[in-house]
Order: structure tokens, then sequence, then C-alpha cells
């Protein structure tokens, strides 16, 4: 960090360079410095939601966009969702409070026999930065396990994510249960994972193969985009 930085002082900044010096601490993963500014904007009459949609969903949004091109790797981008993490805890209670709308809800975990969870982890702050409430079901999880979740929590989208290619076939096995119970349609279903392409995301019958969480976010926004339309025409 250089001097510079440490000579700005949060709360002499307006809300507009507040805003913008949030997506700079964000980009560089400072966490106290996020909820110091989160904390600001609140004692200054900010609306909960509209500090998650325009600082912190905002600031995600250009670490997202940097991820998938290349400028920022891994570790930057989980610094980076532990900042907004930061805020989120700040914000949760308060938005639970004043009901405020969400991007929509997803159910993510790693399939049976699996127990990697870097990239699911990753998928699930990117989603959560993004302004979607996101329920984690870790690793291991049997088709039991999925369908509990999506009983109880009734999600938009169900995550499924694999790195061994033994593991991979078992997603077909949940969404063939849902198949079968008649449950299918009612999920937007992702998947993703190193050893995985579009093909098999076709094969097994997901919605859409997420090569990175950049990518899982850009299309979890996009289906929930159509399913809003879809409700508002009907």
């Amino acid at each position: 960090m250089s001097d510079q930085d440490d000579d700005i002082i949060l709360a002499d900044l307006d809300d507009d360079e507040l805003v913008q010096q949030m997506f700079d601490d964000l980009y560089d993963g400072l966490k106290e410095e996020i909820e110091e500014s989160v904390h600001i904007l609140l004692e200054r009459g900010w609306a909960p939601y509209r500090i998650l949609t325009e600082a912190l969903v905002g600031g995600m949004t250009i670490v997202g966009k940097d991820f998938r091109d290349g400028i920022l790797f891994v570790p930057e981008v989980l610094l980076a969702a532990n900042a907004m993490k930061g805020g989120m805890a700040i914000l949760k209670p308060l938005l639970a409070e004043t009901g405020a709308p969400r991007v929509g809800k997803m159910v993510i975990g790693t399939v049976k026999g699996d127990i990697h969870d870097i990239g699911k982890n990753l998928v699930g702050m990117m989603m959560e930065g993004a302004g979607f409430e996101v329920v984690d079901l870790g690793i291991n999880n049997a088709v039991e396990k999925y369908l509990e979740a999506l009983e109880a929590e009734q999600p938009d989208i169900l995550g499924m994510s694999a790195l061994l290619t033994t593991t991979m076939p078992y997603m077909k096995v949940v969404i063939d249960t849902l198949v079968e119970q008649g449950k299918r349609d009612e999920y937007i279903v992702l998947v993703g994972g190193a050893p995985l392409n579009e093909e098999f995301g076709k094969a097994i019958g997901a919605d859409a193969y997420c090569r990175d969480a950049a990518v899982a976010v850009e299309t979890a926004k996009d289906f929930m985009a159509r399913k809003h339309n879809r409700l508002a025409a009907g």
C-alpha cells in the first residue's frame, strides 16, 4: 500500500468518491476498509439495498470482468470476495429486515465422491457478490442431499461442481432424478469444474456449463432475467 492510500480518510469523501474508493478497496481485497465504508454510508442514510447494489455489486462486477479477461487470478478474486463478505455481513440482517429484493437464490454443492471445493467456493462468493442468495452444501453430496436442499430452500438455481472425471457422471444422476420426479423444469441447472465442457453439460441435460466463476455469474444473471421476463409476460 502506498503512502497516498494511507492518507485517504474514508469519512472525508463524499458519497460518489466513497463508492469509487470502495470499488478500489474491493479490487484490492481490503476487508476492514470495506466494512468501514459500509458503516459510513449507513450513517449517511443510504438504504442497505442501495449499498449492496451500487457499491458492493458494482465493485465485484469489475472484479468479475477482470477475472474473466485474465487480468485478475483466483487468489486476488478470493481476497476481493472476502472483503465483500465483510460488507455483506453488516448488510445481511438489515436487508432481511427491509425485505429487499434479491437477484435470485442458488443451491450449490460438489457432487458425491468429490471433495474439491475451491472452484465451488469461488462461484458461491462471486454469486453473493452479484446479489444472489447462496446456500452452499459443501462437498461429497449425494442426490438425496441435493433434493432435500431444493425442497427446503426453493432456489431458482442448482449449481453442481466436479473436479474428477470419475465424479462427473454423478451430475446426470441428480438431473435424471429431478426429471423422474417431474421437478427438472423448476430449476435452472448450472454445472462446472475443470474436466467438464459444453458438450458434457448438454449431454447430461444441464441448462449451461460455466467454465469459471465469472461466467457462472453472467449465465445466472442471464437466466434470471429471462425467467423474470417470462413471469412478467405470463
